[in-house]
Protein backbone atom coordinates (compact mmCIF):
# COMPACT_ATOMS: atom_id res chain seq x y z
CA UNK A 1 0.00 0.00 0.00
CA UNK A 2 1.54 3.25 -1.14
CA UNK A 3 -0.53 5.55 1.09
CA UNK A 4 1.26 7.36 3.92
CA UNK A 5 -0.08 7.97 7.41
CA UNK A 6 -0.86 11.52 6.26
CA UNK A 7 -3.02 10.06 3.48
CA UNK A 8 -0.71 10.92 0.58
CA UNK A 9 0.07 8.59 -2.34
CA UNK A 10 3.67 7.55 -2.87
CA UNK A 11 3.81 7.71 -6.66
CA UNK A 12 7.47 7.65 -7.68
CA UNK A 13 11.04 7.85 -6.42
CA UNK A 14 13.97 9.84 -7.82
CA UNK A 15 16.43 11.80 -5.72
CA UNK A 16 13.52 11.90 -3.28
CA UNK A 17 10.05 10.42 -2.98
CA UNK A 18 7.24 12.03 -5.00
CA UNK A 19 3.90 12.23 -3.16
CA UNK A 20 0.49 12.89 -4.70
CA UNK A 21 -1.87 14.71 -2.36
CA UNK A 22 -5.40 13.25 -2.78
CA UNK A 23 -6.89 16.51 -1.47
CA UNK A 24 -5.57 18.16 -4.65
CA UNK A 25 -6.24 15.21 -6.98
CA UNK A 26 -9.51 16.74 -8.14
CA UNK A 27 -7.36 19.32 -9.96
CA UNK A 28 -7.03 16.45 -12.43
CA UNK A 29 -4.05 14.73 -13.98
CA UNK A 30 -2.23 13.94 -17.21
CA UNK A 31 -0.28 10.76 -18.00
CA UNK A 32 1.60 11.14 -21.28
CA UNK A 33 4.38 9.45 -23.19
CA UNK A 34 5.24 7.44 -26.28
CA UNK A 35 3.97 3.89 -26.74
CA UNK A 36 5.69 1.39 -24.45
CA UNK A 37 7.14 3.92 -22.00
CA UNK A 38 5.03 2.92 -18.98
CA UNK A 39 1.79 4.91 -19.08
CA UNK A 40 -0.38 1.90 -18.17
CA UNK A 41 1.79 1.07 -15.16
CA UNK A 42 1.43 4.64 -13.93
CA UNK A 43 -2.34 4.43 -14.38
CA UNK A 44 -2.44 1.18 -12.39
CA UNK A 45 -0.35 2.50 -9.50
CA UNK A 46 -2.52 5.61 -9.13
CA UNK A 47 -5.77 3.62 -9.46
CA UNK A 48 -4.60 1.00 -6.94
CA UNK A 49 -3.67 3.71 -4.44
CA UNK A 50 -7.05 5.40 -4.86
CA UNK A 51 -8.77 2.06 -4.32
CA UNK A 52 -6.70 1.41 -1.18
CA UNK A 53 -7.90 4.68 0.32
CA UNK A 54 -11.55 3.94 -0.51
CA UNK A 55 -11.93 5.86 -3.78
CA UNK A 56 -13.82 4.04 -6.59
CA UNK A 57 -12.40 4.42 -10.08
CA UNK A 58 -13.53 4.20 -13.69
CA UNK A 59 -10.95 3.00 -16.21
CA UNK A 60 -11.22 2.61 -19.98
CA UNK A 61 -9.29 -0.54 -20.93
CA UNK A 62 -8.22 -0.26 -24.56
CA UNK A 63 -5.53 -2.94 -24.74
CA UNK A 64 -7.06 -5.41 -22.28
CA UNK A 65 -4.15 -5.32 -19.82
CA UNK A 66 -5.99 -3.21 -17.23
CA UNK A 67 -8.21 -6.24 -16.58
CA UNK A 68 -5.26 -7.81 -14.73
CA UNK A 69 -6.05 -5.64 -11.73
CA UNK A 70 -8.57 -8.24 -10.59
CA UNK A 71 -5.78 -10.81 -10.00
CA UNK A 72 -2.57 -10.60 -7.93
CA UNK A 73 0.69 -9.68 -9.61
CA UNK A 74 3.60 -12.08 -10.03
CA UNK A 75 7.28 -11.72 -9.28
CA UNK A 76 9.67 -10.81 -12.09
CA UNK A 77 13.14 -9.31 -12.23
CA UNK A 78 11.96 -5.84 -13.17
CA UNK A 79 9.55 -5.56 -10.25
CA UNK A 80 12.09 -7.06 -7.86
CA UNK A 81 14.69 -4.52 -8.96
CA UNK A 82 12.20 -1.69 -8.39
CA UNK A 83 11.31 -2.98 -4.93
CA UNK A 84 14.96 -3.22 -3.92
CA UNK A 85 16.22 0.06 -5.42
CA UNK A 86 13.28 2.10 -4.12
CA UNK A 87 13.40 0.59 -0.66
CA UNK A 88 9.75 -0.53 -0.70
CA UNK A 89 8.96 -2.27 2.58
CA UNK A 90 6.26 -4.90 3.16
CA UNK A 91 5.51 -5.13 -0.55
CA UNK A 92 2.91 -7.74 -1.36
CA UNK A 93 1.03 -8.71 -4.49
CA UNK A 94 -2.76 -8.55 -4.34
CA UNK A 95 -5.88 -8.33 -6.46
CA UNK A 96 -8.32 -5.44 -6.44
CA UNK A 97 -12.13 -5.41 -6.45
CA UNK A 98 -13.19 -4.96 -10.06
CA UNK A 99 -16.40 -4.82 -12.05
CA UNK A 100 -16.34 -5.19 -15.80
CA UNK A 101 -18.49 -3.40 -18.33
CA UNK A 102 -18.65 -3.79 -22.10
CA UNK A 103 -20.78 -1.79 -24.53
CA UNK A 104 -21.20 -4.98 -26.57
CA UNK A 105 -21.96 -7.13 -23.51
CA UNK A 106 -19.25 -9.71 -24.30
CA UNK A 107 -16.64 -9.13 -21.59
CA UNK A 108 -18.67 -7.28 -19.01
CA UNK A 109 -22.08 -5.99 -18.03
CA UNK A 110 -23.77 -4.47 -21.11
CA UNK A 111 -23.55 -0.69 -21.22
CA UNK A 112 -26.62 0.98 -22.62
CA UNK A 113 -28.06 4.43 -22.55
CA UNK A 114 -31.31 5.84 -23.89
CA UNK A 115 -31.47 8.36 -26.69
CA UNK A 116 -33.24 10.75 -24.30
CA UNK A 117 -30.44 10.44 -21.76
CA UNK A 118 -27.63 11.03 -24.26
CA UNK A 119 -29.23 14.22 -25.56
CA UNK A 120 -28.95 16.06 -28.89
CA UNK A 121 -25.43 17.51 -28.51
CA UNK A 122 -23.54 14.24 -28.04
CA UNK A 123 -25.84 12.31 -30.35
CA UNK A 124 -25.37 14.93 -33.04
CA UNK A 125 -21.60 14.48 -32.75
CA UNK A 126 -22.00 10.71 -32.91
CA UNK A 127 -24.10 11.02 -36.07
CA UNK A 128 -21.69 13.48 -37.68
CA UNK A 129 -24.38 16.14 -38.12
CA UNK A 130 -23.81 19.75 -39.10
CA UNK A 131 -24.68 22.56 -36.71
CA UNK A 132 -27.92 23.22 -38.63
CA UNK A 133 -28.89 19.55 -38.41
CA UNK A 134 -28.05 19.45 -34.69
CA UNK A 135 -30.37 22.45 -34.33
CA UNK A 136 -33.21 20.41 -35.86
CA UNK A 137 -32.31 17.51 -33.56
CA UNK A 138 -32.63 19.89 -30.59
CA UNK A 139 -36.14 20.74 -31.76
CA UNK A 140 -37.04 17.05 -31.95
CA UNK A 141 -35.74 16.47 -28.42
CA UNK A 142 -37.56 19.54 -27.14
CA UNK A 143 -40.83 18.27 -28.59
CA UNK A 144 -40.24 14.87 -26.99
CA UNK A 145 -39.47 16.52 -23.65
CA UNK A 146 -42.49 18.83 -23.78
CA UNK A 147 -44.83 16.02 -24.72
CA UNK A 148 -43.42 13.47 -22.26
CA UNK A 149 -42.34 11.07 -25.01
CA UNK A 150 -39.49 8.73 -24.14
CA UNK A 151 -36.81 8.22 -26.76
CA UNK A 152 -35.30 4.92 -25.64
CA UNK A 153 -33.70 3.60 -28.80
CA UNK A 154 -32.99 4.60 -32.38
CA UNK A 155 -36.36 3.50 -33.71
CA UNK A 156 -38.02 5.90 -31.26
CA UNK A 157 -35.90 8.76 -32.52
CA UNK A 158 -36.37 7.79 -36.15
CA UNK A 159 -40.17 7.70 -35.82
CA UNK A 160 -40.31 11.06 -34.01
CA UNK A 161 -37.96 12.72 -36.51
CA UNK A 162 -40.23 11.49 -39.30
CA UNK A 163 -43.33 12.73 -37.49
CA UNK A 164 -41.87 16.16 -36.86
CA UNK A 165 -40.83 16.39 -40.50
CA UNK A 166 -44.30 15.37 -41.71
CA UNK A 167 -45.94 17.93 -39.42
CA UNK A 168 -43.32 20.68 -39.52
CA UNK A 169 -45.92 23.37 -40.20
CA UNK A 170 -47.61 22.63 -36.86
CA UNK A 171 -44.35 23.12 -34.95
CA UNK A 172 -42.77 25.97 -36.90
CA UNK A 173 -44.25 28.85 -34.91
CA UNK A 174 -43.38 27.42 -31.47
CA UNK A 175 -40.13 25.56 -32.11
CA UNK A 176 -38.66 26.90 -35.34
CA UNK A 177 -38.27 25.79 -38.92
CA UNK A 178 -37.67 22.12 -39.71
CA UNK A 179 -36.67 21.52 -43.30
CA UNK A 180 -37.16 18.29 -45.16
CA UNK A 181 -33.49 18.34 -46.16
CA UNK A 182 -32.35 18.32 -42.52
CA UNK A 183 -34.83 15.60 -41.62
CA UNK A 184 -33.56 13.47 -44.48
CA UNK A 185 -29.94 13.97 -43.42
CA UNK A 186 -30.71 12.94 -39.85
CA UNK A 187 -32.61 9.86 -41.01
CA UNK A 188 -29.74 8.80 -43.25
CA UNK A 189 -27.25 9.27 -40.41
CA UNK A 190 -29.43 7.13 -38.14
CA UNK A 191 -29.57 4.37 -40.74
CA UNK A 192 -25.78 4.48 -41.10
CA UNK A 193 -25.34 4.20 -37.33
CA UNK A 194 -27.72 1.22 -37.26
CA UNK A 195 -25.86 -0.46 -40.14
CA UNK A 196 -22.64 -0.12 -38.10
CA UNK A 197 -24.28 -1.84 -35.14
CA UNK A 198 -24.82 1.36 -33.18
CA UNK A 199 -28.36 0.39 -32.21
CA UNK A 200 -26.92 -2.02 -29.61
CA UNK A 201 -25.81 0.95 -27.50
CA UNK A 202 -29.28 2.42 -27.04
CA UNK A 203 -32.01 0.93 -24.90
CA UNK A 204 -32.79 -0.16 -21.39
CA UNK A 205 -31.80 -0.89 -18.71
CA UNK A 206 -29.55 2.13 -19.06
CA UNK A 207 -26.29 2.31 -17.14
CA UNK A 208 -26.77 3.86 -13.72
CA UNK A 209 -23.57 5.77 -12.96
CA UNK A 210 -24.33 5.57 -9.23
CA UNK A 211 -23.52 1.84 -9.48
CA UNK A 212 -19.86 2.83 -9.81
CA UNK A 213 -19.79 3.95 -6.20
CA UNK A 214 -19.09 0.65 -4.51
CA UNK A 215 -16.60 -0.73 -1.97
CA UNK A 216 -15.47 -4.20 -0.96
CA UNK A 217 -15.63 -5.60 2.58
CA UNK A 218 -12.22 -4.03 3.35
CA UNK A 219 -13.38 -0.58 2.34
CA UNK A 220 -11.41 -0.49 -0.91
CA UNK A 221 -12.98 1.36 -3.80
CA UNK A 222 -14.22 -0.82 -6.66
CA UNK A 223 -12.52 -0.45 -10.03
CA UNK A 224 -15.11 -0.10 -12.80
CA UNK A 225 -13.33 -1.29 -15.94
CA UNK A 226 -14.85 -0.64 -19.37
CA UNK A 227 -13.60 -3.19 -21.88
CA UNK A 228 -12.85 -1.11 -24.98
CA UNK A 229 -10.87 -3.30 -27.37
CA UNK A 230 -13.80 -3.62 -29.77
CA UNK A 231 -15.32 -0.22 -29.03
CA UNK A 232 -11.97 1.46 -29.72
CA UNK A 233 -12.22 0.30 -33.34
CA UNK A 234 -14.86 3.03 -33.64
CA UNK A 235 -13.03 6.07 -32.22
CA UNK A 236 -16.01 8.43 -32.42
CA UNK A 237 -18.23 5.98 -30.55
CA UNK A 238 -15.53 5.44 -27.95
CA UNK A 239 -14.90 9.11 -27.22
CA UNK A 240 -18.59 10.05 -27.29
CA UNK A 241 -19.57 7.33 -24.83
CA UNK A 242 -16.81 8.23 -22.40
CA UNK A 243 -17.76 11.88 -22.63
CA UNK A 244 -21.38 10.93 -21.94
CA UNK A 245 -20.25 8.98 -18.86
CA UNK A 246 -18.24 11.96 -17.62
CA UNK A 247 -21.18 14.28 -18.17
CA UNK A 248 -23.45 11.86 -16.29
CA UNK A 249 -21.07 12.03 -13.33
CA UNK A 250 -21.23 15.79 -13.48
CA UNK A 251 -25.03 15.82 -13.48
CA UNK A 252 -25.30 13.11 -10.79
CA UNK A 253 -23.01 14.47 -8.08
CA UNK A 254 -23.79 17.43 -5.83
CA UNK A 255 -21.31 20.16 -5.00
CA UNK A 256 -18.83 18.78 -2.48
CA UNK A 257 -16.44 21.61 -1.62
CA UNK A 258 -12.98 20.74 -0.32
CA UNK A 259 -12.50 17.04 0.35
CA UNK A 260 -9.55 15.08 1.72
CA UNK A 261 -9.80 12.73 -1.27
CA UNK A 262 -11.86 12.47 -4.48
CA UNK A 263 -15.24 10.76 -4.56
CA UNK A 264 -14.22 8.97 -7.73
CA UNK A 265 -11.30 8.95 -10.19
CA UNK A 266 -12.03 8.82 -13.94
CA UNK A 267 -9.25 7.61 -16.28
CA UNK A 268 -9.76 8.62 -19.93
CA UNK A 269 -7.30 6.67 -22.11
CA UNK A 270 -6.42 7.84 -25.64
CA UNK A 271 -7.83 11.22 -24.65
CA UNK A 272 -6.88 12.84 -27.96
CA UNK A 273 -9.89 11.11 -29.55
CA UNK A 274 -12.14 13.28 -27.43
CA UNK A 275 -10.83 16.42 -29.08
CA UNK A 276 -10.15 15.28 -32.64
CA UNK A 277 -12.31 17.24 -35.12
CA UNK A 278 -14.56 18.40 -32.29
CA UNK A 279 -16.34 21.73 -32.98
CA UNK A 280 -15.41 24.68 -30.80
CA UNK A 281 -18.82 24.67 -29.11
CA UNK A 282 -18.22 21.10 -27.90
CA UNK A 283 -14.66 21.86 -26.79
CA UNK A 284 -15.96 24.80 -24.77
CA UNK A 285 -18.39 22.50 -22.98
CA UNK A 286 -15.71 19.89 -22.31
CA UNK A 287 -13.53 22.61 -20.78
CA UNK A 288 -16.49 23.76 -18.70
CA UNK A 289 -17.17 20.26 -17.37
CA UNK A 290 -13.50 19.64 -16.54
CA UNK A 291 -13.36 22.97 -14.72
CA UNK A 292 -16.58 22.51 -12.75
CA UNK A 293 -16.53 18.79 -12.03
CA UNK A 294 -13.61 19.11 -9.63
CA UNK A 295 -15.90 20.89 -7.15
CA UNK A 296 -17.98 17.72 -7.14
CA UNK A 297 -15.08 15.56 -6.04
CA UNK A 298 -14.17 13.96 -9.39
CA UNK A 299 -10.53 13.47 -10.34
CA UNK A 300 -10.15 13.18 -14.13
CA UNK A 301 -6.95 11.70 -15.58
CA UNK A 302 -6.25 12.09 -19.29
CA UNK A 303 -3.90 9.51 -20.82
CA UNK A 304 -2.38 10.32 -24.19
CA UNK A 305 0.90 10.09 -26.09
CA UNK A 306 1.52 13.82 -26.24
CA UNK A 307 0.40 16.69 -23.97
CA UNK A 308 -0.37 18.76 -27.07
CA UNK A 309 -3.17 16.26 -27.83
CA UNK A 310 -5.15 18.02 -25.12
CA UNK A 311 -6.34 21.58 -25.91
CA UNK A 312 -4.69 24.35 -23.93
CA UNK A 313 -8.00 25.36 -22.34
CA UNK A 314 -8.34 21.86 -20.86
CA UNK A 315 -4.63 21.43 -20.15
CA UNK A 316 -4.70 24.58 -18.03
CA UNK A 317 -7.11 22.79 -15.67
CA UNK A 318 -4.65 19.93 -15.08
CA UNK A 319 -2.39 20.24 -12.05
CA UNK A 320 -0.76 16.80 -11.73
CA UNK A 321 1.44 15.57 -14.57
CA UNK A 322 3.40 12.40 -15.25
CA UNK A 323 5.38 12.66 -18.48
CA UNK A 324 7.08 9.52 -19.78
CA UNK A 325 9.63 9.52 -22.59
CA UNK A 326 8.93 11.25 -25.89
CA UNK A 327 10.58 10.56 -29.23
CA UNK A 328 11.52 13.53 -31.41
CA UNK A 329 12.64 12.54 -34.90
CA UNK A 330 10.43 14.76 -37.06
CA UNK A 331 9.91 18.55 -36.89
CA UNK A 332 6.41 18.05 -35.48
CA UNK A 333 7.70 15.67 -32.80
CA UNK A 334 10.43 18.14 -31.86
CA UNK A 335 7.86 20.88 -31.53
CA UNK A 336 5.73 18.65 -29.29
CA UNK A 337 8.82 17.85 -27.20
CA UNK A 338 9.53 21.52 -26.58
CA UNK A 339 5.87 22.08 -25.72
CA UNK A 340 5.92 19.26 -23.16
CA UNK A 341 9.18 20.48 -21.60
CA UNK A 342 7.90 24.03 -21.18
CA UNK A 343 4.74 22.84 -19.41
CA UNK A 344 6.76 21.97 -16.29
CA UNK A 345 8.15 24.13 -13.53
CA UNK A 346 11.82 23.78 -14.40
CA UNK A 347 14.34 21.95 -12.22
CA UNK A 348 17.83 23.54 -12.30
CA UNK A 349 19.43 20.12 -11.84
CA UNK A 350 18.72 18.93 -15.40
CA UNK A 351 17.65 20.01 -18.87
CA UNK A 352 13.97 19.04 -19.14
CA UNK A 353 13.87 18.88 -22.93
CA UNK A 354 16.92 16.62 -23.23
CA UNK A 355 15.85 14.47 -20.29
CA UNK A 356 12.48 13.74 -21.91
CA UNK A 357 14.32 11.86 -24.66
CA UNK A 358 16.54 9.95 -22.24
CA UNK A 359 13.93 8.53 -19.87
CA UNK A 360 13.92 4.76 -19.48
CA UNK A 361 10.80 2.60 -19.51
CA UNK A 362 8.96 3.17 -16.23
CA UNK A 363 10.77 6.45 -15.64
CA UNK A 364 9.02 9.82 -15.91
CA UNK A 365 9.15 13.51 -15.24
CA UNK A 366 6.65 14.16 -12.46
CA UNK A 367 5.13 17.38 -11.17
CA UNK A 368 2.23 17.41 -8.71
CA UNK A 369 0.41 20.10 -6.79
CA UNK A 370 1.50 20.80 -3.25
CA UNK A 371 -0.87 21.45 -0.35
CA UNK A 372 -1.33 25.05 -1.51
CA UNK A 373 -2.21 24.02 -5.06
CA UNK A 374 1.15 25.14 -6.51
CA UNK A 375 2.95 22.86 -9.02
CA UNK A 376 6.13 21.37 -7.61
CA UNK A 377 9.46 21.58 -9.40
CA UNK A 378 9.60 18.73 -11.91
CA UNK A 379 11.35 15.58 -10.67
CA UNK A 380 12.96 12.78 -12.63
CA UNK A 381 11.74 9.60 -10.99
CA UNK A 382 10.84 5.95 -11.43
CA UNK A 383 7.19 4.99 -11.01
CA UNK A 384 6.52 2.41 -8.28
CA UNK A 385 5.47 -1.10 -9.40
CA UNK A 386 1.80 -2.11 -9.28
CA UNK A 387 0.70 -4.87 -6.93
CA UNK A 388 -1.85 -6.41 -9.27
CA UNK A 389 -1.02 -8.32 -12.44
CA UNK A 390 0.78 -6.52 -15.25
CA UNK A 391 -0.92 -8.80 -17.79
CA UNK A 392 -4.48 -9.19 -18.99
CA UNK A 393 -6.67 -11.31 -16.75
CA UNK A 394 -7.67 -14.76 -17.88
CA UNK A 395 -11.19 -14.76 -19.40
CA UNK A 396 -12.33 -17.15 -16.66
CA UNK A 397 -11.34 -14.61 -13.98
CA UNK A 398 -13.29 -11.89 -15.77
CA UNK A 399 -16.29 -14.19 -16.14
CA UNK A 400 -16.19 -14.98 -12.43
CA UNK A 401 -16.10 -11.26 -11.60
CA UNK A 402 -19.09 -10.66 -13.84
CA UNK A 403 -21.14 -13.49 -12.35
CA UNK A 404 -20.36 -12.47 -8.76
CA UNK A 405 -21.32 -8.85 -9.37
CA UNK A 406 -24.57 -7.67 -7.75
CA UNK A 407 -25.45 -6.03 -11.08
CA UNK A 408 -25.31 -9.17 -13.18
CA UNK A 409 -29.08 -9.58 -13.39
CA UNK A 410 -29.76 -5.85 -13.48
CA UNK A 411 -28.06 -5.29 -16.84
CA UNK A 412 -28.16 -8.74 -18.41
CA UNK A 413 -31.37 -8.57 -20.45
CA UNK A 414 -32.46 -5.69 -22.67
CA UNK A 415 -35.96 -4.33 -22.10
CA UNK A 416 -38.08 -2.61 -24.75
CA UNK A 417 -40.99 -0.90 -23.05
CA UNK A 418 -43.59 1.38 -24.59
CA UNK A 419 -42.05 4.59 -25.86
CA UNK A 420 -42.29 7.08 -28.73
CA UNK A 421 -42.19 4.47 -31.51
CA UNK A 422 -44.98 2.35 -30.07
CA UNK A 423 -47.12 5.38 -29.19
CA UNK A 424 -46.80 7.05 -32.57
CA UNK A 425 -47.31 3.79 -34.46
CA UNK A 426 -50.45 3.01 -32.47
CA UNK A 427 -51.78 6.51 -32.98
CA UNK A 428 -51.19 6.41 -36.72
CA UNK A 429 -53.00 3.08 -36.92
CA UNK A 430 -55.84 4.43 -34.81
CA UNK A 431 -56.15 7.51 -36.98
CA UNK A 432 -56.27 5.36 -40.10
CA UNK A 433 -59.06 3.30 -38.54
CA UNK A 434 -60.95 6.40 -37.47
CA UNK A 435 -60.59 7.89 -40.93
CA UNK A 436 -62.07 4.76 -42.46
CA UNK A 437 -64.92 4.83 -39.96
CA UNK A 438 -65.53 8.52 -40.60
CA UNK A 439 -65.83 7.90 -44.33
CA UNK A 440 -68.53 5.31 -43.65
CA UNK A 441 -70.42 7.66 -41.36
CA UNK A 442 -70.20 10.40 -43.95
CA UNK A 443 -71.93 8.17 -46.48
CA UNK A 444 -74.79 7.57 -44.03
CA UNK A 445 -75.06 11.22 -43.08
CA UNK A 446 -75.51 12.80 -46.48
CA UNK A 447 -78.50 14.74 -45.17
CA UNK A 448 -76.34 16.79 -42.82
CA UNK A 449 -75.16 20.15 -43.98
CA UNK A 450 -71.53 20.73 -44.96
CA UNK A 451 -71.12 23.00 -41.96
CA UNK A 452 -72.33 20.36 -39.51
CA UNK A 453 -70.07 17.73 -41.06
CA UNK A 454 -67.04 20.02 -40.74
CA UNK A 455 -67.91 20.78 -37.14
CA UNK A 456 -68.18 17.08 -36.27
CA UNK A 457 -64.95 16.26 -38.10
CA UNK A 458 -63.14 19.01 -36.26
CA UNK A 459 -64.35 17.90 -32.84
CA UNK A 460 -63.72 14.27 -33.64
CA UNK A 461 -60.29 14.51 -35.30
CA UNK A 462 -56.98 14.74 -33.44
CA UNK A 463 -53.48 14.90 -34.80
CA UNK A 464 -51.26 11.88 -34.18
CA UNK A 465 -49.10 13.89 -31.77
CA UNK A 466 -52.15 15.02 -29.75
CA UNK A 467 -53.21 11.42 -29.40
CA UNK A 468 -49.69 10.37 -28.45
CA UNK A 469 -49.60 13.11 -25.85
CA UNK A 470 -52.95 12.06 -24.38
CA UNK A 471 -51.72 8.50 -24.04
CA UNK A 472 -48.33 9.54 -22.72
CA UNK A 473 -49.88 11.81 -20.14
CA UNK A 474 -51.29 8.79 -18.32
CA UNK A 475 -48.03 6.84 -18.34
CA UNK A 476 -44.68 8.11 -19.53
CA UNK A 477 -45.70 11.75 -19.29
CA UNK A 478 -46.00 11.49 -15.53
CA UNK A 479 -42.50 10.06 -15.41
CA UNK A 480 -40.79 12.75 -17.48
CA UNK A 481 -43.07 15.61 -18.34
CA UNK A 482 -42.90 17.60 -15.10
CA UNK A 483 -39.34 16.82 -14.05
CA UNK A 484 -37.13 16.81 -17.12
CA UNK A 485 -34.17 19.09 -17.56
CA UNK A 486 -30.98 18.88 -19.58
CA UNK A 487 -27.38 19.43 -18.60
CA UNK A 488 -24.36 21.01 -20.27
CA UNK A 489 -24.25 18.45 -23.11
CA UNK A 490 -28.02 18.18 -23.40
CA UNK A 491 -27.99 14.86 -21.56
CA UNK A 492 -31.08 14.20 -19.51
CA UNK A 493 -31.38 14.70 -15.77
CA UNK A 494 -34.13 14.58 -13.19
CA UNK A 495 -34.70 17.21 -10.58
CA UNK A 496 -35.26 15.94 -7.06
Amino acid sequence: MYVSEEGKIWLATGTEKVWLDPAIANRHGLIAGATGTGKTVTLKVIAESFSDMGVPTFIADIKGDVSGMCVPGAENKHIRRSIDTMGIENFGYCSYPARFFDVYGKSGHPVRTTVSEMGPELLGRLLGLSEVQIGVLRIVFRIADDQGLLLLDLKDLRSLVQHVGDNSAEYKLRYGNVTGQSVGSIQRALLTLEDEGGDVFFGEPALDISDWFYWDEDGRGVMNILECQELFQHPLLYSTFLLWMLSELYELLPEAGDLDRPKIAFFFDEAHLLFNDAPKALLDKVEQVVRLIRSKGVSVWFISQDPSDVPETVLSQIGNRVQHALRAYTPNEQKALRYAARSFRQNPDFDTERTLQELATGEALVSVLDGDGVPTVVQRAFILPPRSSMNAADPSAIEEAIKSSPFCEKYAEAVDRESAYELLTARYEQEAEEKKKAEGEAAREKEETEKEKKKKSKSRRQTPMEKAVNSAATSIGRELGRSIFRGIFGNIGRRK
